[in-house]
């Protein structure tokens, strides 16, 4: 794990008023308390601005879909009277792809500097993250906006231990299925949303759907989504991890907590 730090608020925003950063990322993997983080230090820079200036913008691949809520973990009572962007942007069944999410992006992060806020991107989808936040791949994949990206991001990773990781997500899977996790995606499947399609977005709707439509049982569906979901989080920091080193660039990594 690498070493935690201690975030220092009011020098962040300064540095964005003063144009030494561009964008805040709060990134981290899957149940590391990512959300959480991002609204209170939109909260906190709120108090430091006398009024409400930080706006959220999600770096979820899935979060994009209408409909999909439990399985993506929106979390939407979180955000409170804090604006977020790019959630429930598109039908669940389409198949959403990172060159839209640039694009879609670009006009949101616009949208926020022209009316002076302040944007905080957050989200645990490491390649639309980079597709963002690195102007090497805006180069390399040059599309509709993407000169109007940020140039100067300011990383914060939410760091926990493996252990407390695959805790928090086992919790949370169980509470998500108690939710009504399979009658979400039971009736996205009414809805005429193809088996194939939510297969597709992986995960709780890839597990969760062949549950539904009968291929395997329930306690399978448990213990092999559980099982995935402990593997993508450690593939998330490893994704992490290797943005450190392909591109020199600074995490700041701290613990999830104010």
């Amino acid at each position: 794990m690498p070493d935690a730090e201690i975030i220092d608020i009011p020098k962040l925003y300064q540095d964005y008023l003063d144009g030494e950063i561009d964008l805040i990322c709060v990134l981290g993997p899957t149940a590391s308390g990512k959300t959480a983080y991002a609204v209170n230090l939109a909260r906190q820079i709120n108090a430091l601005a006398g009024g409400q200036v930080a706006e959220i913008l999600s770096g979820d691949s899935r979060q994009v879909y209408r409909g999909m809520d439990i399985g993506s973990g929106k979390d939407l009572c979180e955000y409170g009277e804090i604006p977020y962007h790019l959630i429930d942007i598109v039908d669940a069944g389409y198949r959403y792809n990172v060159f839209e999410y640039a694009h879609d992006f670009a006009d949101a992060y616009s949208d926020i500097l022209s009316r002076k806020k302040v944007p905080i991107l957050c989200g645990g989808s490491g390649l639309y993250i980079e597709a963002v936040t690195s102007p090497e791949y805006a180069r390399l994949h040059p599309s509709e906006g993407s000169d109007s990206l940020p140039k100067k991001t300011y990383f914060i990773g939410t760091l926990v231990s493996r252990e407390e990781r695959i805790a928090k997500i086992d919790k949370r899977l169980d509470a998500r299925l108690e939710e009504g996790m399979v009658d979400e995606i039971r009736g996205l499947l009414e809805k005429g949303v193809p088996a194939d399609a939510l297969i597709f977005y992986g995960l709780e709707y890839k597990f969760v759907t062949e549950y539904a439509i009968g291929k395997i049982s329930y306690e399978d569906m448990r213990s092999l989504l559980a099982t995935a979901i402990h593997q993508f989080s450690k593939r998330q920091m490893t994704w992490f991890r290797g943005m450190e080193k392909r591109r020199s660039i600074k995490i700041h990594w701290t613990l999830p907590k104010f």
